[in-house]
């Protein structure tokens, strides 16, 4: 039988042991360029590991989600992190686990608001991208380089995620 999981909103403390959440932070600002621009500084770092590996920027267009919605599947990148910063400022979901004898745990779910990003740390279980409403372009921060970055695992048994209040 699937089991329902709840949808919290997204923290930096509920969301630290998968990864970085990027969002304007008061106490990393910098003013730069003669003090007209605010700098959120160092609000996340890539990792990119291997020979021949390198740090790319992406643009990915994801499609809406429809509720409501079986976990089936996670991945993981085991050379590189991988980030999400919404450019439509449109909210998304994040569904994370953690590690459980190289497989996938309980999978939590958490809203990201328009004005919030993540960074999955390398080897953090995750579902792929979840747009909500509709399209949504995304600025995405990864790895590139040779070696198979993608580990996929398939739940037995799914897990459902009702439609998120917004």
């Amino acid at each position: 039988m699937s089991e329902y999981l709840d949808i919290k909103p997204l923290t930096k403390s509920a969301f630290g042991p998968f990864g970085d959440v990027i969002e304007a932070d008061p106490t990393t600002v910098r003013l730069i360029n003669n003090g007209t621009t605010e700098r959120f500084h160092a609000l996340a770092a890539a990792e990119a590991a291997g020979e021949g590996a390198r740090v790319i920027i992406n643009i990915f267009r994801g499609q809406p989600r429809v509720f409501p919605h079986a976990v089936v599947m996670m991945e993981r990148h085991p050379f590189g992190s991988q980030s999400f910063s919404p450019l439509s400022n449109r909210p998304f979901l994040v569904v994370v686990s953690s590690d459980e004898g190289g497989q996938p745990g309980r999978p939590q779910a958490f809203l990201a608001r328009g004005g919030q990003g993540v960074n999955y740390h390398r080897n953090v279980w995750h579902h792929p991208l979840m747009a909500l409403g509709e399209a949504s372009d995304f600025l995405v921060v990864d790895r590139d380089g040779p070696g198979n970055n993608l580990e996929e695992f398939f739940f037995e048994t799914p897990f459902i995620i009702r439609e998120p209040a917004l």
